[in-house]
């Protein structure tokens, strides 16, 4: 296991005062490592769960040959250019069952969607195709080409290959895909368990009575909802006050029971509070200046602690053993105001802890858009704004900002569907012009 000075040196140009935001991404998928214990899941319960091995598939699927369309099958080597064709239909071909028949040159079979194509017949015609005169069809001319409308043999899935990947997020879709190969159960990675607690003598906890200068714990909140999104168990450890007695419990219970712990305040530069000290004393950690806004600081290490594992005693078996042994949990300490929280666990924490559940796809898709409004934007560090993402009369993607920035307004994080990310070269935004953007749905 490589410590932080370690994975430091591996980045040329390291500098932990003013880090680029793409060097956290890259620093933090050399400290983290994935999980390896495995549970076997009914289809039912594996949604949002990660692979732990490949899929193969048993069979082709489709297993035969079949048709596409309801219409008529038949050979397509009877096609000629430019001319229609008349065939007599002798039966009909339902899904389900294999028609027993032979078709001779011009004759043809009525076919259902998903039947299986006769022996010899490689076309279909759909029926609104034709014109139907007694037990005779005709085609028109020019519609059709040898092959149409068939689906061939193994076309979406072969035997003995892999339909899904070790690493795949199951997806309702990708579930659908395991349940048609007859898959009652898959194999999977655990879900990360992921503790969180809010620091600040400021805090009040919902329930409590308002203060002067305390504020209610969104982040809590926040931070709960992003994590369960990626499937993770959340340990929510509340509120813990600005006192060195507790913040050692509450890093060290953290520790004993988690893959990683995620705090919000008590990481920036020069605050009178115990958090950053505590951090230090306990584990290997590093504190960061991010060249991002909004956000800026942020810890990143590990915390050691004895655990103690639960594991299935068999396969099958509802009884777990528990043993104890030393481990280590990844800390990320982000900053405390509540759009800056969201935004450094979306840009960094969220990649890193889907790379932990053994995802090998961890960071969502950016997209094009373009600027509706004119964005100022200074070079030398990453801005992540909110922004309305919309269609065009035209049809492209638009986007536009949200209402005030600050980092501490999470209004105009709930009024946003996706955040405008500048880039760290990136100037002034001009309107219409091309921006990234990663869009809401799905990840928080």
């Amino acid at each position: 296991m490589k410590t932080i000075a370690q994975i430091a040196a591996e980045l040329q140009g390291y500098d932990p005062q003013a880090l680029p935001a793409a060097d956290v991404g890259r620093f933090l998928s050399l400290l983290v490592t994935p999980v390896t214990d495995r549970l076997e899941l009914p289809l039912f319960d594996a949604l949002g769960r990660v692979l732990a091995d490949d899929v193969v598939s048993p069979f082709d699927v489709p297993p035969h040959d079949n048709s596409a369309m309801d219409g008529y099958a038949f050979d397509g080597g009877q096609l000629a250019a430019g001319t229609g064709l008349t065939l007599k239909v002798i039966g009909t071909a339902l899904a389900g069952k294999a028609w027993q028949g032979t078709v001779q040159p011009g004759e043809c079979v009525k076919i259902m969607t998903g039947a299986i194509m006769p022996a010899g017949l490689n076309t279909v015609v759909p029926q609104e195709f034709v014109s139907v005169q007694g037990d005779s069809i005709t085609l028109p001319p020019k519609r059709l080409k040898p092959g149409d409308n068939r689906r061939l043999r193994g076309e979406d899935l072969m035997q003995g290959r892999a339909a899904l990947s070790k690493g795949d997020l199951l997806t309702p879709a990708r579930l659908g895909l395991a349940a048609s190969l007859g898959m009652k159960t898959v194999s999977t990675l655990r879900p990360l368990r992921v503790a969180y607690f809010s620091t600040g003598d400021e805090i009040l906890s919902l329930g409590e009575a308002p203060r002067e200068g305390a504020v209610y714990d969104s982040n809590r909140y926040t931070v709960f909802g992003m994590l369960r999104r990626i499937g993770c168990e959340v340990i929510d450890m509340g509120v813990v006050r600005d006192e060195p007695a507790l913040l050692e419990a509450a890093f060290t219970s953290a520790a004993a029971q988690a893959d990683a712990i995620i705090t919000s305040g008590g990481v920036s530069v020069g605050e009178a509070d115990y958090t950053k000290a505590m951090m230090k004393k306990l584990g290997d950690v590093a504190f960061w200046r991010v060249a991002m806004r909004p956000g800026r600081p942020m810890a990143v290490g590990r915390i050691s602690q004895t655990k103690t594992v639960s594991s299935p005693v068999s396969a099958g078996d509802d009884s777990y053993a528990k043993d104890s042994k030393p481990a280590s949990a990844i800390l990320f300490g982000l900053p405390g105001n509540p759009v800056a929280v969201m935004v450094t666990f979306l840009a960094f924490v969220r990649p890193a802890l889907l790379q932990m559940m053994g995802c090998t796809a961890p960071a969502p898709p950016l997209l094009k858009a373009s600027s509706m409004e004119t964005i100022r934007k200074k070079p030398g560090r990453t801005e992540y704004q909110r922004g309305w993402v919309s269609t065009s009369a035209e049809g492209s993607l638009q986007v536009k900002t949200t209402g005030n920035q600050g980092s501490g307004v999470l209004s105009s994080m709930a009024q946003a569907n996706g955040l405008i990310i500048l880039h760290h070269g990136q100037g002034n935004v001009a309107v219409g012009e091309q921006v990234d953007v990663m869009m809401f749905d799905g990840v928080i």
